[in-house]
């Protein structure tokens, strides 16, 4: 029986710690996803938009959030994804990813997933919806 078969209401899944936000991750992401706005990868232009410096592209955070769920595919997918963005990603930010199981009905998992920087402070927050394969 697998870790998710046996994870039970309240359990949470291992942490997930990323390395620091480097420029090059999101230069990195700007090229993947098409999104060249300079305020992702140039300083001067994060800061003429009010800035106080480059801020992470919110989708490079939620995307990594899936990362919680990796170890996992054997056993089944993200069905659906639901989050809200709390607070900027800056340049060598330290962010850990984290899932608590909020509810579970057959084959359905329903997780609390949140995105934190090393001051404790939520940058994302939301839910994931994962189902078994079984």
């Amino acid at each position: 029986m697998s870790l998710l078969e046996r994870i039970q209401v309240g359990d949470s899944l291992e942490e997930v710690q990323l390395s620091p936000v480097s420029r090059l991750d999101l230069i990195k992401y700007a090229g993947a996803s098409g999104d060249y706005n300079p305020i992702h990868t140039i300083d001067l232009e994060a800061e003429k938009a009010g800035l106080p410096g480059v801020i992470a592209h919110g989708m490079w955070t939620m995307g990594n959030l899936a990362k919680l769920f990796t170890a996992f595919y054997e056993e089944g997918f993200i069905k659906t994804y639901s989050i809200r963005f709390r607070n900027m990603v800056f340049l060598n930010d330290v962010i850990t990813l984290k899932a608590s199981l909020k509810d579970k009905n057959d084959t359905e998992l329903t997780f609390n997933v949140v995105a934190v920087n090393q001051n404790d402070k939520d940058v994302i927050k939301g839910s994931v919806v994962y189902k078994l394969y079984k």
